[in-house]
């Protein structure tokens, strides 16, 4: 049996204990999207260089939000400092170091922030 007939047979499942098999969904850990009042949500705001050849990076950590939520804050963000940015496993990476007007704008949405390193 040549190669292209082995990959043109059907394959065949003989046992599946639980549904279809696409079980992706089932997996997915749920992403609860708090208030920014929510007092379980305390950021961090950290300007850092590792990792980034000598660029300046801000980093917020601690989000509890959905993706779209971190997006849309991410925009405002970005408008409010004048540079780009980017959304990485649930913490938000601003170009150049911009701490202070980064804690000034989530302290008005409600958000409790602490500056986190030197």
């Amino acid at each position: 049996m040549t190669s292209e007939q082995k990959s043109n047979q059907k394959k065949q499942v003989v046992y599946r204990e639980f549904g279809s098999v696409d079980n992706t969904a089932a997996f997915e850990r749920a992403k609860p999207d708090l208030p920014p009042q929510h007092q379980q949500q305390s950021l961090k705001v950290q300007a850092t260089r590792s990792g980034r050849k000598g660029k300046t990076v801000t980093v917020i950590s601690g989000f509890q939000a959905s993706e779209e939520t971190l997006n849309t804050l991410l925009k405002q963000l970005k408008t409010q400092c004048g540079s780009g940015g980017t959304v990485k496993e649930q913490t938000l990476e601003l170009q150049g170091e911009h701490k202070d007007k980064i804690v000034q704008v989530l302290t008005i949405q409600g958000y409790k922030v602490k500056i986190s390193g030197g």
